[in-house]
């Protein structure tokens, strides 16, 4: 049973979306049609009903449909284990121009309560080389993963980021004073400890959902933290030690860290190492076809541990052109599983025979030039 579900959207002056409206029932829901047409757009609208700058991670400016001098806006009806609630976010003027606001219930809010609200989980063409890709951008995608589980996930990295960058700026330009340096080491310590500390638990959730489920159609992820050697023995309980041995690195490496013009230890120097299970192959060693179905395994993993964390409700998942490049078996297990999850999910993709093992299981829109026609099962 779906408890987590939009069972009404609207988007307003959304990139291509004039006025586009979604009658809806909770169960998946699939947008299929030409490219070009707006099903990714109507995906990065519900991607924008959560903090952050969606899955496009786009300025928020750049959503206004071009020619409009006017904000856009999006509003839904979100079926929700507590209730039925109205949400929504759009842009409104402010003393810098335009700024986003959230609303819940005809009320302001802020972008924590609307976190408190709706998780979500998403997969998105842009994704699929991220196992070969830069570090950075892997690094990234993890840590989105990590804040759907953890929420203050997101303060934690742009505080720990703000206190880099102010020591390293000190240290370029030969101002060492000691007791500022201190300072900010202090909270590169603490909020460092705080988010290697959720990205370990991250892990440790995502192993599980693994491990429980016997070999199928997407292989079983081998999955660590690599990529800073200070922090990576620490587990999920040593919290208090993680912040000690950060504080004494940074201390320690003053000098290396001003020759070198970066801070070479701490989590932001931190990676996803993946592996293809059975064999224990890297994931970036793997072929195209094999990296997409480690992608997408993970994908439905993340989606089950936030399903799982009882301080939560039930993710919306966002499958952005998810069963393209995937066989027939494969896209049959997929759709399998996206029945069985409890928050709704969202598909898209050109071909709507890529999803005719929904059945009667899914609700279905084709877009086009002529706008947005909910179509029969059949």
């Amino acid at each position: 049973m779906i408890e987590t579900a939009l069972v009404a959207l609207s988007l307003n002056r959304f990139r291509s979306h004039t006025d586009a409206q979604f009658e809806l029932s909770p169960k998946p829901v699939v947008l299929f049609g030409a490219n070009g047409t707006g099903k990714t757009n109507v995906l990065e609208a519900i991607s924008l009903l959560a903090p952050g700058r969606g899955l496009r991670r786009a300025p928020y400016a750049q959503a206004v449909q071009r020619g409009s001098d006017q904000p856009w806006a999006i509003h839904a009806v979100l079926a929700h284990p507590d209730g039925e609630f109205q949400i929504g976010t759009g842009l409104t003027p402010s003393a810098n121009g335009q700024s986003r606001r959230v609303r819940i219930d005809g009320q302001n809010a802020s972008a924590g309560a609307l976190a408190r609200l709706v998780r979500q989980v998403w997969l998105t063409p842009a994704q699929d080389r991220i196992f070969s890709g830069p570090r950075g951008v892997r690094l990234k995608y993890f840590d989105r993963l990590v804040f759907s589980l953890f929420p203050g996930h997101g303060r934690a990295v742009n505080a720990y980021e703000k206190a880099l960058r102010n020591r390293q700026r000190l240290l370029d330009e030969g101002r060492a004073d000691p007791a500022w340096l201190d300072g900010l080491e202090q909270q590169m310590a603490e909020f460092g400890a705080q988010i290697h500390q959720a990205r370990a638990e991250t892990v440790r959730r995502l192993r599980l959902e693994i491990e429980s489920r016997a070999e199928g159609a997407f292989p079983k992820a081998d999955l660590a933290i690599s990529g800073h050697e200070v922090l990576a023995s620490f587990t999920m309980e040593q919290e208090p030690k993680i912040e000690a041995t950060l504080k004494d690195a940074l201390a320690q490496h003053r000098e290396l860290h001003a020759k070198a013009g970066r801070t070479l230890h701490g989590p932001h120097r931190a990676d996803l190492a993946v592996a293809w299970g059975a064999g224990e192959m890297p994931a970036a060693d793997c072929s195209t076809g094999e990296q997409k179905a480690l992608l997408v395994g993970l994908s439905l993993a993340h989606a089950r541990a936030v399903t799982a964390d009882a301080q939560a409700p039930p993710p919306l998942i966002l499958l952005d052109e998810a069963c393209a490049h995937l066989d027939e078996n494969r896209r049959a297990a997929l759709i399998e599983e996206i029945n069985q999850l409890q928050g709704q999910a969202w598909l898209t993709g050109t071909d709507r025979s890529l999803f005719e093992a929904f059945g009667d299981h899914a609700q279905f829109f084709e877009l086009s030039d002529v706008g947005i026609v909910p179509r029969s099962c059949g």
